[in-house]
């Protein structure tokens, strides 16, 4: 068992599982038989998924639900969201219906400048390199027509490139910070492709001018997309936030005190906005986009001002109930899995087939649904009750039961509290 290899990726797919379920798996036969199961029979699909990735020996399925009734600006959206955690779509579309009857939700993108950066060390004069820097800035652009022309034809392009100095941190280290605007595309080898031509051209005319050596040391886009900002909000009277069993403006007391913990306290600002990007995330990953890039940049956003905070803010102001979310997105509709997977497709029609802004807004909306959702359970009901319940099918999954034991038991909690023990104790006396 567990073994080293030396050409695994050349080996053909059959070849690959073979070695896996060999050298990594204890029942062999059941193993091989899973990973098998879940290929798609489809030959010219199941090739697109294995050209996605590298060494791909099946595909790993996560479910893809819809949250209805979201009404953004005036607007109905059905949102496709691609998630594993139980109670999430649900919801979000019970915060869409709650809000569908009040307003609904209104969204604005405030920018959508992205950033990249060419690092490089640099022993000599910072008066020289500035003076150097203001000559060749305009070649700096030139030099990369080739790459532009079709974005500026759109109407992005490179819009700025600036020289910082950050000596004070790092002996000798310097950056060409540029700002872009890639507008439906994501644009990350868009991006990429500019800094390293800026780094070519950077260096190569510095050798005949600078005394010193300019050493790049990389050149890469940055995921921290202060400026590609997004905001999201609702609001209504106080007296229309009527719930179960706690009136209006309790409620909305409550619920403005647990985001202003949220607000000053970390360990629970981090469950929050992980609460936020479960609705974020699951819409992201539907759509094709990178969601690793867009939870780095939003948490680094969460402790911008030198503390990690809440990405959502309430209050209460005149009888008004308000509760809005500012979040960096960088997403795109065009380019990488959007045009290949058949299910982004789908997902960006459902959606109305939007461009990068609209996608931006959908997305917030999506962070806000959830947490508002979260705070309402937490605030009135507490979160398990719901969760839970969500959450007993996988129980009853876990222990194999049947159709018939999972109507009994069900029905059963439909009027007690689930909890992993009170539901094995059901199944347990049901099959006695």
């Amino acid at each position: 068992m567990n073994a080293s290899i030396s050409g695994f990726s050349k080996l053909t797919k059959s070849e690959k599982i073979d070695w896996i379920v060999t050298n990594y798996l204890s029942n062999s036969e059941t193993a091989k038989q899973t990973i098998l199961q879940y290929a798609n029979d489809d030959d010219k699909l199941q090739q697109l998924h294995d050209e996605f990735i590298e060494n791909t020996i099946s595909n790993y399925y996560l479910p893809l639900g819809v949250a209805p009734n979201f009404l953004i600006n005036n607007r109905l959206y059905a949102i496709p969201m691609a998630i594993e955690e139980s109670s999430v779509v649900a919801a979000a579309s019970k915060a869409a219906k709650f809000w569908l009857d009040r307003g609904g939700f209104k969204t604005t993108v405030i920018s959508t400048t992205k950033i990249g950066q060419v690092h490089f060390t640099f022993s000599g004069d910072f008066n020289i390199l500035k003076k150097y820097f203001n000559t060749v800035k305009p070649k700096l652009i030139e030099d990369t027509k080739a790459i532009t022309c079709n974005m500026e034809k759109r109407g992005g392009g490179i819009l700025d490139i600036e020289l910082r100095d950050k000596t004070k941190a790092i002996n000798g280290y310097y950056q060409l910070h540029a700002t872009f605007e890639t507008l439906d595309a994501m644009g990350a080898n868009f991006i990429n492709s500019c800094l390293e031509q800026f780094a070519k051209t950077f260096k190569t005319e510095a050798e005949t001018i600078l005394e010193a050596p300019i050493n790049i040391v990389m050149s890469i886009l940055s995921n921290y997309v202060p400026n590609c900002l997004v905001r999201a909000e609702v609001s209504c009277k106080v007296e229309d936030l009527a719930e179960k069993n706690i009136d209006p403006s309790t409620f909305a007391e409550k619920f403005v005190q647990a985001v202003n913990i949220a607000e000053v306290e970390p360990y629970r600002a981090v469950t929050h906005n992980k609460g936020i990007m479960n609705g974020i995330d699951a819409v992201v990953l539907a759509t094709g986009n990178d969601f690793r890039a867009v939870e780095a940049g939003v948490h680094a956003y969460a402790a911008k001002d030198g503390k990690y905070t809440s990405l959502t803010h309430a209050k209460i102001e005149d009888g008004i109930f308000s509760f809005w979310i500012e979040i960096p997105l960088a997403l795109g509709t065009v380019g990488g899995l959007t045009s290949l997977h058949p299910l982004v497709k789908i997902a960006l029609e459902i959606l109305g087939k939007p461009n990068a802004k609209a996608l931006m807004q959908i997305v917030a909306v999506a962070g806000l649904a959830q947490n508002f959702a979260a705070l309402r359970s937490l605030t009135t009901t507490g979160i398990q009750e719901g969760h839970m319940k969500m959450h007993l099918m996988n129980i009853l999954n876990q222990f194999n039961a049947t159709n018939k034991e999972k109507d009994v038991i069900v029905n059963h909690f439909k009027n007690n509290t689930v909890t992993h023990s009170a539901v094995v104790s059901e199944i347990e006396k049901l099959r006695r």
